[in-house]
């Protein structure tokens, strides 16, 4: 009798064993630190739950490839998530975090900026954000592999997820796991991109659609680039210097370098746009058949909309690249511009250096920004200290990104401006927010127009797309002014395509 106890038991032993899950050590578990807030937004006070952590992504074979890191932001009290919209935000580089939206507009709490001039060293303060989205939509700040807390797990390697197409499905991915994993499924659901992330999201939102059925509700692209040949300035393309030229305008006319400046930007900016798209635009297209007349009467209107000399314009064969710019306007003040926001300034090291070597809006406010996310992430929202946080994947180990997207060529020039125009034609409900800065030297708010002028969609939804500007950079929600803009924009936004009261 004990023989056959020992033999069932053994047997079972065995069975069990078959039956459990294998466990494999070198996958990490999910990471949740969970807290309670407030904040009050509008005069309204908006109780909130914040979960910041990672959540494990798995591969069509639901395989562990990646721990993904993000910090979603829950409004309390919401019983009907069908009524309730869902935001998913992160940044660009490629290779940022989101903590520059996170701490700067998107989250209910902020960085205390002295905008548009540099933040004086520690302490910073922070601040709660009336200027949040949490009042009308819940969050989630994604940070892709290499940033924030996500890295590679299993058999996968970080490299795995550096490159166009791999990012789009990794982010994609993160998010058809969180709304399954949240009961997201039926909630409005929106995608928030800025810079290089508007590329991502023309992208994401076509994979969301095609490949998982997932409809969203709209795309909200800050300082957008959705088709790098127009923003990227290379031998033999005229078109940049063409989508740039309103960009110099804007700044020229801010450092007060216009002669007889006139005092209504947005007209300025109207017969800036004229002159890039039409005598410009025939004047690059000619090269070296333009005759001296017409060479002569561009380079008058050239000087005037820059305010660079005309000296310098003809040096440059009336084609100046933007670095070249942001040095050269303020170069005898001793003074570089800033590309992410060209308001800002900064001292110029070298006077006859030919481009600029810094961004002088980078300096002023990274410091800032870093330092205040970083006390807030353990803080705040009580992260476990041990788990490290990247505000970057530079720093990495092989970071190299993979440029290619679908068919293009390897070293060809990324488009998703195709995706997104599938997936309006696809789903013609859907609707895009563009928000541009006019003094924005990463993503030129004309170019932008140009990308989406060229969208290969019906001509019934071109009203599904509004465009906004602000009176600031790169990251227009920065100037305290606009940050109330972008959130009014924003929140209009939202509510009209979710059907939310």
């Amino acid at each position: 009798m004990k023989k056959i106890c020992s033999l069932l038991l053994f047997v079972s032993v065995i069975l069990f064993s078959q039956a459990q899950p294998v466990v494999n050590d070198s996958i990490p578990k999910e990471i949740k630190s969970v807290t309670k807030h407030s904040v009050v937004i509008d005069g309204k006070t908006i109780n909130y739950t914040a979960t910041a952590g990672a959540l494990i992504l798995r591969n069509e074979k639901d395989e562990p490839v990646a721990l993904i890191g993000y910090t979603a932001y829950t409004k309390d009290g919401e019983t009907d998530l069908t009524k309730r919209p869902v935001t998913f935000a992160y940044n660009g580089g490629p290779g940022s975090s989101s903590y520059w939206l996170h701490m700067g507009i998107i989250g209910p709490r902020k960085v205390v900026l002295n905008d548009p001039y540099t933040v004086p060293p520690a302490p910073y303060k922070i601040e709660d954000n009336n200027n949040s989205i949490l009042d009308i939509s819940d969050i989630v700040m994604i940070d892709p592999v290499g940033t924030g807390l996500s890295h590679a797990v299993g058999k996968a390697k970080d490299k795995d997820f550096w490159g166009v197409d791999q990012d789009i499905k990794e982010v994609s991915g993160f998010i058809k796991t969180f709304i399954t994993q949240n009961d997201r499924w039926n909630s409005p659901k929106y995608i928030l991109g800025e810079s290089y992330g508007t590329l991502r999201s023309g992208g994401v939102v076509n994979y969301l659609q095609e490949r998982m059925s997932i409809a969203v509700n709209g795309v909200i692209l800050v300082s957008s680039i959705l088709n790098y040949s127009t923003q990227i300035f290379t031998d033999g393309s005229d078109i940049p210097y063409i989508t740039f030229l309103p960009t110099y305008a804007a700044t020229a006319w801010y450092h007060n370098k216009i002669a007889n400046k006139p005092a209504d930007l947005t007209a300025f900016l109207k017969d800036a746009r004229a002159f890039a798209s039409g005598d410009y635009a025939a004047a690059l297209m000619k090269g070296a058949s333009i005759s001296d007349a017409e060479q002569e009467a561009v380079l008058n209107k050239l000087t005037y909309f820059t305010g660079l000399s005309k000296d310098y314009l003809l040096k440059a064969n009336m084609r100046v690249k933007e670095v070249q710019f942001l040095q050269e306007l303020l170069r005898e003040d001793h003074k570089v511009l800033g590309r992410i926001d060209s308001r800002y300034t900064g001292i110029s090291q070298d006077l006859l250096s030919e481009y600029a070597q810094t961004d002088a809006q980078g300096d002023a406010i990274s410091p800032a920004f870093t330092a205040v996310f970083m006390n807030y992430y353990y803080g705040e929202l009580k992260m476990d200290k041990n788990y490290t946080y990247k505000t970057n994947a530079y720093g990495n180990e092989g970071f190299d990104w993979d440029w290619k997207h679908g068919n293009s060529e390897a070293g060809g020039m990324p488009n998703t401006a195709a995706d997104l125009s599938e997936s309006m034609s696809h789903n013609p409900n859907l609707k895009v927010l563009s928000l541009n800065g006019y003094y924005d030297f990463a993503t030129a708010f004309f170019a932008t127009e140009y990308d989406i002028a060229h969208m290969n969609i019906d001509k019934k939804l071109r009203p599904n797309i509004i465009f906004k500007y602000y009176e600031a950079g790169h990251m227009m929600y920065i100037n305290p002014k606009e940050a109330g803009a972008f959130k009014n924009d924003v929140n209009s936004f939202i509510k009209e395509t979710s059907k939310v009261k």
